[in-house]
């Protein structure tokens, strides 16, 4: 017999909450009544089975990806596969660094499939995918570290923008992280490359064989991490500004690198109370314009 999920409205009557084991979801739609009626039926349905199916590929999604070939047969293991296939080649990745981002990818999909809806979002503990219809707007809030409640700055992306897809890591995240920062929060097209381009730029914020930083291998910490023996930051004590602005430029060379290859639409990286920008928002407008100070407790949703 199939284990069935936890599905049911917030008590706000507004979204909608999917959780089934480690994946745990906060689900948003605008539209008619009809429309969004379908739209939760259908995130529900697809949700519904979908933890069972990325089980049954984890020995594969938990290996090395292969930067040309995939022999994943699932449609989201496929999309994860294709979010990390970009950095596959000069490093090692797996497809779960992009789990969280293919997953809200494939619901929010399921939604658009059963009903015209004006905006949607999906929010997987930080990773979120977006729909917009003209003239809507979605405002993020952007996290100090990604296990507190406090906001640093808050965002907002219009619908004349690319940006559909945000995500956020860091050594205080959910997954382990190779490097130093607090937090890495990424803008791209799609939810899924979003996720995987901020791995990869949070592993790159870092200070390689300093004294102050503690790193355990991952497989002490979670026996079965796809990051095996790898070293994984646990702590980080005392740095200078210096060392700080070093670890933090580390980190913005590798996202100018994506910007500039397509893959992201920009980033912002944090470390220690400082903050490093990186690219534009998709119509010009320099991140730094976009994210704006705020005192508003906003939790990377709308």
């Amino acid at each position: 017999m199939r284990r069935l999920p936890q599905i049911a409205l917030l008590p706000d009557g507004k979204r909608l909450h999917l959780q089934d084991g480690p994946i745990d979801l906060i689900v948003e739609a605008k539209g008619t009544d009809r429309d969004v009626s379908a739209a939760y039926q259908a995130a529900a349905e697809r949700f519904t089975g979908l933890l069972d199916e990325l089980c049954g590929e984890l020995a594969l999604l938990r290996s090395a990806a292969d930067p040309q070939h995939c022999v994943l047969k699932g449609v989201v293991a496929r999309r994860m596969h294709a979010a990390v296939a970009p950095f596959a080649a000069d490093r090692f990745i797996t497809p779960m660094a992009a789990v969280a981002g293919s997953v809200a990818e494939e619901i929010l999909g399921a939604m658009l499939r059963a009903a015209a809806l004006d905006r949607a979002y999906v929010n997987n503990g930080g990773d979120i995918a977006l729909h917009l219809g003209d003239g809507e707007q979605f405002t993020v809030g952007l996290m100090d570290r990604p296990d507190r409640r406090g906001v640093m700055r808050t965002m907002t992306v219009d619908a004349d923008m690319p940006v559909r897809g945000i995500a956020t890591s860091g050594r205080h995240g959910r997954s382990f992280s190779l490097g130093i920062a607090d937090a890495v929060t990424v803008l791209a097209r799609t939810a899924s490359q979003a996720d995987a381009a901020a791995t990869v730029i949070a592993n790159a914020v870092d200070l390689p064989s300093h004294p102050a930083i503690l790193r355990i291998p991952a497989s002490e910490l979670q026996p079965d991490s796809d990051l095996g023996a790898r070293l994984v930051t646990r702590d980080v004590g005392h740095l200078t500004e210096h060392e700080i602005e070093q670890a933090l430029e580390a980190g913005a060379a590798r996202a100018r690198m994506l910007l500039t290859s397509g893959l992201i639409e920009g980033a912002a990286l944090r470390l220690l109370g400082e903050t490093r920008l990186v690219g534009a928002t998709g119509n010009g407008t320099p991140v730094s314009h976009t994210f704006q100070a705020t005192t508003t407790e906003y939790m990377l949703q709308a």
